[in-house]
């Protein structure tokens, strides 16, 4: 029984090797193509990538680390880069210092051609155009007193940019974009940006300064997420600016548009608003290097509809993300994740599964297909390996039979030559499927020794020994 089992796996030993020898050039072929096709795609993304916010304690920064945490999820770090604002985001973006960076609409076509190797993940939330001021400045400019008397008290509504004339204003700083927007929509309003007293405060001293009465009125575009606007929509004696030429104001500049603060929607209890407030804002998109891995992208345009899916101040839920309102080519990635269905694999492969095979399938694809008919060869292939182990010995075998017709070899040596061929042939090993050409080679091997010893030319002591 230890014989048989000994050659049982001894069998299964050749036949694996038979086999791993035959499949090995089309399994070579393979794994070469599929190298060389990882590498010329490099489907695998960059573990860090940068990511341009803005200012610090901004809503852009908020925003930041959220994508932050969402990408960590996948083992891809996210460098927060700080900036002065959405101009400095766009040129850190240009100037290859971050992958990816929020834009507001209206800066990529400041400087014509600067944006053709930027693409967009797509338009994520608005960035309304606040104004808030100080009624009572307001009131002390509307009027000028008669001589003698106190100043009369009017409505301290602000309605129009040109009643700015004449008030401390602050503009954002450099960098928001701010002064530069403020600047046309003054001109658009008749009014110079000379004829307002300007300052570019960051928006939290401008805040503190407006509390304190040290300005009349500040000027900032941001997401309603910003602290500095959820502590000032919620003051007392501070109000919100509506711009009730709004919609001549969005036709002027295409990328403004007009959006309504519901009544109600910063404090229902409270009643804050206490009338539905109209106002202008451009929408912020993401956007990316048309040079960043595309699985970023992809991750990015991801976790934009985590993000940014759900309602707010200004939108309705799945409002946002969108590519209605985005002012540069969306890139496929972007597209597929806000208008398209995920593929069914994403929700059970992790990232870097599923993102090899998204890149990959086309080859994976193209090498089935030529290795379908390369295929054919194997078993062929194996075939031929498994008879070689039994052919080979025919070559001698066949010298043995020229000697002997040849009669240039002594018989004993002969019968030797064919013993000791005979006892290689016991020693072979063979599938089941070919042991008839195993047989038939110790079987011809037979026949040859009859006829050697039919000849007669072999002493009765030679025939004795070489019969056993």
């Amino acid at each position: 029984m230890t014989r048989q089992i000994k050659q049982a796996l001894l069998l299964a030993l050749l036949s694996l090797r038979d086999m791993l020898a035959s499949v090995g050039p089309v399994l070579f072929l393979a794994v070469a193509l599929l190298a060389g096709a990882y590498w010329w795609l490099d489907p695998q993304p960059p573990r860090t990538v940068t990511l341009a916010t803005g200012p610090a304690d901004s809503a852009y920064a908020e925003f930041g680390q959220r994508y932050a945490q969402a990408l960590a999820k996948d083992g891809i770090r996210v460098q927060l880069l700080t900036t002065d604002g959405p101009a400095g985001n766009l040129a850190a973006l240009r100037q290859g210092q971050a992958d990816a960076a929020f834009v507001r609409g209206g800066s990529a076509n400041m400087d014509g051609d600067g944006s053709k190797d930027i693409m967009s993940l797509g338009a994520l939330f608005y960035e309304p155009l606040w104004l808030f001021y100080r009624p009572a400045a307001l009131t002390s400019h509307s009027t000028a007193p008669a001589k003698g008397k106190p100043p009369a008290m009017v409505d301290a509504r602000l309605t129009s940019l040109s009643q700015l004339r004449g008030l401390r204003v602050n503009l954002d700083q450099r960098g928001s974009g701010v002064p530069e927007l403020m600047d046309r929509l003054l001109q658009a309003n008749g009014l110079m940006s000379n004829e307002i007293i300007a300052s570019e405060m960051a928006p939290d001293a401008a805040a503190q300064a407006l509390q304190e009465g040290r300005i009349d009125a500040l000027v900032l575009m941001t997401a309603p997420e910003s602290p500095v606007v959820q502590r000032l929509v919620q003051q007392p004696g501070i109000l919100l600016a509506e711009l009730p030429q709004a919609d001549a104001l969005a036709r002027r500049f295409p990328f403004l548009q007009t959006v309504t603060l519901p009544r109600g929607m910063v404090d229902l209890a409270r009643d804050l608003p206490p009338e539905d407030i109209g106002l202008l804002a451009a929408t912020t998109a993401l956007l990316t290097r048309d040079d960043t891995h595309p699985a970023l992208r992809q991750l990015f345009a991801q976790a934009a509809q985590q993000i940014h899916g759900g309602s707010g101040w200004f939108n309705g839920t799945r409002d946002f993300p969108n590519t209605r309102t985005s002012e540069l080519p969306v890139s496929p990635e972007g597209d597929r994740a806000i208008n398209g269905t995920p593929p069914v694999y994403q929700r059970y492969l992790p990232f870097w599964a599923s993102n090899l095979l998204e890149r990959m399938w086309l080859v994976i694809g193209g090498l089935i297909v030529l290795l379908l008919p390369l295929s054919r060869v194997v078993p062929p292939l194996y075939t031929y390996r498994v008879r070689r182990r039994v052919f080979r010995w025919y070559e001698r075998l066949r010298q043995v039979e020229a000697h002997m017709e040849d009669g240039d070899a002594e018989t004993s040596e002969l019968l030797n030559e064919l013993d000791e061929l005979d006892r290689v042939a016991a020693q072979i090993t063979v599938p089941l499927a070919h042991a008839d050409e195993l047989y038939a080679l110790r079987n011809n091997i037979e026949k040859t020794r009859r006829r050697l010893l039919g000849r007669g030319t072999v002493s009765p002591l030679a025939r004795q020994v070489n019969h056993g």
